[in-house]
C-alpha cells in the first residue's frame, strides 16, 4: 500500500484543524443572531380578547370577573369599583430599562351593587411617555442665613456635659429630661 506523501498528509491535516476551527467559532459568531437574543417576558395579568369577552355589562357580576380573570392587578385609587388588569410584555435591554413590546390595560366598571357596566380597553399606543425632570425639590429649613448661622450654636455649648455631673445637663436649655444645673429639677427656688 501506498502511503500519502508527508506534504499531502499536512494539508489534510491543516483543513481539518481549520474546519475543527470553524465549527467551533460558529456558535460565538452566532450570538448576536436573533435567535439568541433577550426571551421577551409576560408580566401582569396575562389575559386575552377572548377572556374579557365574555363579560357582558348589565349582566356580568365582580364575582363573574373574578372567575374569568382573576384578581385584578389594581384598583383606583378612589373608587373602589373600578378594577384594572395589566399586562405588558417586556424585553430586557442592556444597560437600561426593560423595552415595552406589548402592553393592554382592562378598566372594568362596576356599580354599587357589583354589577358590571363598562369595560375599557387601553394599549400601548394610547399611553403617555413621562420624562424625568431634572430639575431639584427645594427643602425648606435648609438655606440658613448670616444671622442663623452666627447665632445658631448659642445655648449649645455646656462644659460640664461630657464630665458624667448630673448637674451639667447632656443636651442643653431645650433638649430632654435633665434641665440645665441643679441636678436636672430646674430652677425652682426652695
Amino acid at each position: 500500500m501506498h502511503s500519502a506523501p508527508t506534504s499531502v498528509r499536512n494539508v489534510r491535516t491543516a483543513r481539518s484543524r481549520f474546519g475543527l476551527a470553524i465549527l467551533c467559532a460558529m456558535p460565538l459568531t452566532l450570538g448576536g443572531c436573533s435567535v439568541f437574543g433577550p426571551i421577551p417576558q409576560e408580566r401582569g395579568s396575562l389575559i386575552e380578547k377572548s377572556d374579557y369577552s365574555q363579560l357582558v355589562p348589565g349582566t356580568s357580576t365582580r364575582n363573574d370577573a373574578i372567575d374569568l380573570l382573576g384578581s385584578p392587578t389594581a384598583h383606583a385609587t378612589f373608587d373602589d369599583n373600578k378594577w384594572i388588569y395589566v399586562s405588558m410584555t417586556t424585553v430586557p435591554t442592556p444597560l437600561s430599562f426593560p423595552t415595552v413590546r406589548k402592553q393592554q390595560v382592562v378598566v372594568l366598571a362596576f356599580d354599587n351593587g357589583g354589577v358590571l357596566r363598562q369595560i375599557d380597553t387601553l394599549h400601548k399606543k394610547n399611553g403617555y411617555d413621562v420624562g424625568m425632570v431634572g430639575e431639584k425639590t427645594p427643602t425648606p429649613g435648609t438655606k440658613i442665613n448670616v444671622l442663623q448661622q452666627l447665632l445658631g450654636n448659642v445655648g449649645r455649648y455646656n462644659p460640664m456635659s461630657n464630665m458624667g455631673s448630673t448637674f451639667g445637663g447632656s443636651q442643653g436649655p431645650l433638649g430632654g429630661s435633665q434641665g440645665t444645673g441643679n441636678g436636672g429639677t430646674g430652677n425652682s427656688l426652695p
